[in-house]
């Protein structure tokens, strides 16, 4: 919830400006949804994809204050964000809730990118993939694992956004090799070519020793999209890989 018109035109300009033209990197935005509109209008003809941070799991009716994902589509949003950490813990979106968003987001023609991740509770009771685990199992539950060849996945770890704390390179490769190998256990070629990105507090000087690892494909990115050159240092980061 950052941003106004005219700061909002600024940003996406300078994005727009200094993104890569690297085949192996793709690039999308998720502004609040009052600037779709216009943002979508600023990244026409560019390489540069729009996406929402969220999603009703309603495609029609009196849902007062939601926004329906076929209302996203038809601004011209590719993305949807379904389940992210400040969802699940500040708003109560259960897993359940979560897999219809990403059903519904789907069936839009959206491309969902579902958000998994445990919090440093979570963590430091060692039930990391326990709980990563049943998040994926919920969305595979109903959606099917063939949903997830239409989809992103993206591991949250809570703990290690905006607090400071950064997960090792390592730290995250583990978590995302085990999400891939749930996802192994019902089709491997899914598995195999999913994007799966990590989303704890990617900067620039951390970027590349991520994206090295065999198993993140990528970043969801918070704090350092708020300035172009913060965004682009870990766009550029991506084209090295």
């Amino acid at each position: 919830m950052h941003g106004d018109e005219a700061s909002n035109r600024e940003l996406v300009a300078g994005i727009v400006e200094g993104a890569p033209t690297a085949e192996n990197v793709s690039l999308l935005v998720c502004p609040p949804y009052p600037y779709l509109a216009s943002v979508a209008s600023q990244l026409e003809g560019t390489n540069v994809a729009l996406g929402a941070q969220n999603v009703s799991e309603h495609e029609i009716g009196a849902y007062t204050g939601e926004v329906a994902p076929g209302m996203l589509r038809d601004v011209g949003c590719r993305y949807a964000i379904v389940g992210h950490s400040e969802r699940r813990t500040l708003y109560g979106e259960t897993s359940e809730q979560v897999a219809e968003k990403m059903a519904a987001a789907l069936d839009a023609g959206l491309i969902p990118i579902l958000c998994i991740g445990e919090t440093l509770d979570e963590r430091e009771a060692d039930r990391t993939e326990q709980v990563v685990g049943e998040q994926l199992a919920a969305a595979v539950e109903r959606n099917g694992i063939a949903a997830f060849a239409s989809s992103v996945i993206a591991y949250e770890p809570v703990w290690a956004i905006g607090t400071g704390r950064t997960a090792t390179p390592e730290q995250a490769q583990d978590v995302h090799r085990y999400i891939r190998s749930v996802l192994a256990g019902h089709n491997a070629s899914v598995a195999e070519n999913v994007q799966i990105l990590y989303g704890g507090s990617v900067k620039g000087d951390n970027a590349a020793g991520l994206f090295g690892m065999p198993d993140i494909d990528g970043g969801l990115i918070g704090g350092a999209s708020l300035k172009p050159a913060d965004f682009l240092a870990i766009a550029s980061a991506a084209t090295e890989i």
